[in-house]
């Protein structure tokens, strides 16, 4: 081969090479394009609104357009799907004594709809679930799984929970089937094992039972294993810094952190249990900095905690949401779980079963704690009767269905609707996508689920319409939302 034919084919070679690698890079530039334009694309919403019948209502399709510049007039939420944020554990609520007592003074039929309702397909999907270690505030009374003193406990049984509770939770599970997360929390060990020797008004674990009481736990959960019902995890102890006039008990952030390394953690890891993922705090979002940097920073207490629960119940005080502390314990502790474990609208007023700001204080909270980095949201009792109960104190409070048991009436309030906005359209696995607003009138947070449908919720808490941009990458469409509506935006 002369020097000149060898000369030609390497450049011919160099040639190719070269438009192949234009093509390549064309075809990811092309590809990288795909990813933010939604131009022609469809969009759905639906709409729940005050003073409408809408709940949960398809009320339009849309098309994106081309992007243009947007105006300092303008009212928009931005989305940008190249940012992506935390995974998506779920939605659900507690199946409590109280919520089973309710559930079986129904008739089969309601029985059924209110299933549907909560955890079918074509109802809101919830496919998280939480439950009390023994007895809470809401049910017909204290009780235990042992009998007073047995501090080995060899009586330990589930009986009392196997006549209603496990079996209304055997039934939701059924239609949950994928994805469900089962945890369960503890309102106070047995009386005998405390200092005010009282399940009632705070108290603390006595030293001389910190071993017995993580034995305890590990019963509970081989106990309802056993029952068919795979448990996903626990909390340490609900609401450890609340000396309420129900069953309470008190752990100052060292003795939770304490009782975590050296009793809870390790036991499960020998009862063959070390897979359960335990939630530290498990109370308000005031005082969770300190909890957080307590357990965390302790290298042997933070390798058994999956991360950290809250409630939302310091807004008694009149003061606003703290969001900021999560936002800083993601920041703070990358790796740990942020999960809301319990709220509810207190103070039960028969009258108020559709007042819509109960239902825009949880549409507030959705929206902000997801922004804030939290996986996943558990409402408090899933149902209760026309009086916001049963509770043995009398601590009555509202649920998303109210069931009136003298009629067996299903009473929807707008809650319902509200959490329905992200329960019926959020899946597990989905993450959660960069969002903002131009004004403080809207709130909004966005999800994109594994088979790539997006799912964005805005909220509108004014007295007025409000026309908006939807800008996702370099496409927008025009929409409007009405007063005090939730919408959910799905392309």
């Amino acid at each position: 081969m002369s020097i000149k034919t060898f000369t030609i084919i390497m450049l011919s070679t160099l040639v190719i090479s070269c438009i192949n690698s234009k093509v390549k890079k064309v075809d990811t530039i092309n590809k990288y394009l795909a990813i933010e334009t939604y131009t022609g694309k469809k969009l759905e919403v639906y709409t729940t609104a005050k003073n409408t019948k809408l709940r949960l209502t398809k009320t339009g399709e849309y098309t994106f357009k081309k992007q243009t510049q947007p105006l300092e007039t303008d009212i928009a939420v931005f989305v940008n799907p190249k940012k992506t944020f935390q995974k998506f554990l779920g939605i659900g609520g507690a199946i409590t004594d109280a919520s089973s007592e309710v559930f079986y003074k129904l008739n089969k039929k309601q029985q059924n709809i209110l299933l549907q309702s909560l955890f079918g397909k074509e109802g809101i999907g919830y496919n998280i679930i939480r439950t009390s270690i023994h007895s809470s505030d809401f049910g017909l009374g204290s009780h235990t799984y042992i009998e007073e003193g047995d501090a080995e406990l060899k009586t330990f049984s589930i009986k009392k929970d196997k006549e209603k509770r496990i079996p209304f939770i055997k039934r939701a599970i059924d239609l949950i089937k994928d994805d469900l997360v089962f945890y369960a929390s503890p309102w106070s060990p047995p009386a005998f094992m405390k200092t005010n020797n009282n399940m009632l008004r705070g108290g603390k674990l006595l030293p001389k039972y910190r071993q017995a009481w993580a034995n305890y736990y590990a019963k509970f959960i081989k106990a309802y294993e056993a029952e068919g019902i795979p448990v996903w995890g626990l909390t340490l102890q609900n609401e450890p810094m609340a000396v309420q006039r129900w069953e309470s008990c008190i752990y100052t952030a060292e003795e939770e952190r304490d009782f975590l390394k050296n009793y809870l953690g390790p036991t499960l890891e020998k009862e063959g249990l070390g897979d359960k993922n335990i939630v530290v705090w498990d109370h308000n979002r005031d005082l969770i900095s300190h909890r957080a940097n307590t357990i965390f920073e302790d290298p042997e207490a933070s390798k058994y905690a999956w991360g950290i629960g809250f409630h939302w119940y310091e807004t008694w005080t009149g003061g606003l949401p703290k969001y900021d502390n999560l936002k800083n314990i993601k920041e703070s502790f990358p790796s740990k779980n942020i999960l809301f474990t319990e709220g509810c609208q207190e103070g039960f007023n028969p009258k108020k079963l559709h007042y819509w700001p109960n239902a825009e204080r949880y549409g507030n909270s959705m929206i902000n704690d997801f922004n804030s980095g939290v996986v996943g949201w558990t409402d408090w009792n899933i149902l209760l009767d026309e009086k916001g109960g049963p509770n043995h104190v009398q601590n009555f409070c509202f649920s998303p269905i109210h069931a009136n048991t003298k009629t067996g009436e299903l009473i929807y309030t707008p809650t319902y609707y509200f959490i329905g906005h992200f329960s019926k359209f959020v899946k597990p696995g989905a993450l959660r996508v960069s969002t903002t607003t131009s004004r403080s009138v809207l709130e909004s947070t966005t999800f994109k689920n594994k088979n790539g449908k997006t799912v964005t919720v805005v909220m509108n808490k004014t007295d007025k319409n409000i026309a908006y941009k939807l800008v996702v990458g370099n496409s927008e469409i025009l929409l409007d939302i009405e007063p005090h509506a939730i919408q959910s935006l799905l392309y």
